[in-house]
């Protein structure tokens, strides 16, 4: 074998090695970057998505949910219900209008009496003794008066004559006139003592029962009245009845003579009695700012009695009704009486007002709200002015569904 001859690497060997390519040195840097910028990208809007978040959170939990309900005015008529004291329709206490004694009495209490009925007599002797001598005296003083005229009128017939002097005359015609107001003051004396003996028989001065007999037969007793005369009977008229009531100041404008009323006593429950407003003073009592009103009541079957205690029932129908609010919408602070109000754009408004009859689980505002705004129900004290809220409506206003078991066989 020649060593001219050289063997031959194979042909890969031959060739030299080529240097990577310049893409693949740029991509991988910019593979990186982009891989930095989408970290950067993703990282970013997380942040804001955790930053938007946090801030709706923060906004929710800001906000508060309050529950309202919308006041309307109070259409429907109302019951006003007010104490009173029944009361006889007359009441008279009858006195002794001449001195003596009883000498008989003829009604006792409960007795029913009629108007000019004779109740008691008084025996008076020493009024009838003087009413015999002043008669007397009065039957002188017109004897007296006769010969008196008779002179004058010879007198003045001989005065006509000449006869008798002026002096004469007038001395005659003075005696006459004297004479005649003689008689006229003994008829005077004698109608006194007839007036004061006709004292002695005690008439009832009105039909109704007696409530009082205060003498006896053989009792002594003095002309006059109060402290210084002797009370007799106490008489009073029990049919009709009356009650006066005093009616606050905000509904004296709906009371109107003539409307009906029911009486209510708790002797007989279950029952009223028809009443009918009878007359108002027609003026406000400046003490308590309320308007004294009579209510009449019919007593035909008795069964009602003066004294009782008994309330007075109106049916009223405002002419002006007032605004209506729940008791649990009213907060109270220094500022006064509040009322929380939800405006249209939802935020906290805080209302003064004024407060009028208190009905228990509502009361009647005087002045400080409109038909239809929106009250805060059970306010809390977190609640602060301008506050925004979210509004839940009542389940006051919220109708209420019907029956489920409704319909169903």
């Amino acid at each position: 074998m020649s060593t001219s001859q050289t063997t031959k690497p194979p042909e890969h060997r031959t060739h030299k090695l080529k240097p990577p390519e310049r893409s693949i040195a740029i991509r991988g840097p910019l593979t990186a970057v982009t891989v930095i910028a989408i970290l950067v990208v993703f990282f970013v809007w997380r942040h804001i998505q955790v930053q938007r978040e946090l801030e709706e959170s923060s906004k929710s939990a800001a906000e508060v949910t309050v529950e309202v309900v919308q006041v309307k005015r109070d259409a429907k008529p109302h019951e006003l219900v007010l104490p009173g004291d029944v009361q006889a329709y007359q009441v008279a206490t009858l006195y002794a209008r001449t001195n003596g004694y009883v000498k008989a009495w003829y009604t006792d209490i409960g007795s029913k009496v009629t108007e000019g009925q004779l109740i008691a007599e008084i025996e008076a002797p020493d009024v009838d003794a003087q009413l015999r001598q002043t008669v007397a005296n009065l039957g002188q003083a017109r004897a007296n008066l006769e010969i008196a005229r008779l002179n004058f009128e010879r007198e003045k017939d001989l005065m006509v004559k000449k006869v008798v002097s002026q002096q004469e005359f007038d001395q005659s015609r003075t005696t006459y006139e004297s004479q005649q107001a003689a008689v006229k003051a003994g008829e005077a004396s004698v109608e006194n003592l007839q007036v004061q003996q006709n004292f002695q028989k005690i008439t009832a001065p009105f039909t109704g029962a007696i409530t009082k007999r205060a003498v006896d037969v053989g009792t002594l007793v003095s002309a006059g009245g109060g402290n210084t005369g002797t009370l007799l009977f106490t008489i009073a008229q029990s049919d009709p009845l009356r009650i006066y009531v005093n009616v606050p100041q905000g509904d004296a404008p709906d009371i109107e003579e003539g409307m009906k009323a029911k009486v209510l006593v708790p002797e007989y429950p279950g029952r009223d009695f028809e009443g009918t407003v009878a007359r108002t003073a027609g003026a406000i009592d400046p003490a308590s700012r309320t308007l004294l009103t009579e209510v009449d009541i019919p007593n035909h079957d008795g069964m009602l009695y003066a004294g009782m205690y008994g309330q007075v029932k109106f049916v009223i129908e405002q002419k002006s009704p007032p605004i209506m609010i729940p008791a649990n919408a009213f907060m109270f602070r220094t500022a006064g009486t509040l009322v929380a109000v939800v405006t249209k754009d939802n935020r906290i408004h805080f209302q003064t007002v004024e407060i009028g009859s208190d009905f228990g689980t509502k009361l009647e505002l005087k002045s400080g709200l409109n038909d239809n705004d929106a009250v805060v129900m059970n306010p809390s004290d977190d609640l602060q002015e301008g506050q925004q809220v979210q509004v839940k409506k009542s389940d006051q206003e919220k109708p209420k569904s019907a029956d489920s078991g409704a319909g169903k066989k």
